[in-house]
């Protein structure tokens, strides 16, 4: 099994190779530093975990702590699940996935929660069994060109 831990600056080499692979190759530069910015400053509700094999980053989760109306405790957006091609099926975004779900049980999140492209077959096959899935659609109103 992999090694799961907190991402760290001097990931930034692994961390782009699969942030990359996870865009499909469709990144802004701009974006990009911004989010590793905020992944590795400790003011930002923005984190992130990678899963490590002998030392190469093998995968990574990235996650949003927020409010919301329903609960007192923070709730746990997890953006983004990627795992290099090679590594995949043999349960490093379970592992990613339930390293997540231990912190938040330990912090006493609310819950856990992500999203997932209805035709993204290999997600959809491991979310089945690490949550329940609710039937909401999403709408999305873009505020900027």
């Amino acid at each position: 099994m992999p090694h799961i831990r907190d991402i760290r600056e001097s990931d930034y080499d692994g961390w782009l190779k699969l942030w990359i692979a996870n865009n499909k190759g469709q990144c802004d530069d701009d974006v990009t530093a911004e989010t590793w910015k905020r992944l590795n400053h400790h003011l930002f509700p923005v984190h992130g975990l990678v899963a490590e094999d002998d030392g190469t980053i093998i995968g990574l989760a990235h996650y949003i702590l927020h409010p919301v109306t329903g609960h007192i405790q923070p709730v746990c957006y997890m953006q983004d699940v990627f795992v290099d091609k090679i590594y995949r099926k043999q349960g490093v975004g379970t592992a990613l996935v339930q390293h997540l779900s231990t912190i938040g049980k330990r912090e006493k999140w609310a819950r856990l929660y992500w999203l997932v492209e209805n035709d993204n077959k290999e997600a959809h096959a491991l979310y089945a069994h690490l949550g329940l899935k609710l039937n909401f659609s999403l709408f999305v109103q873009p505020l900027r060109n």
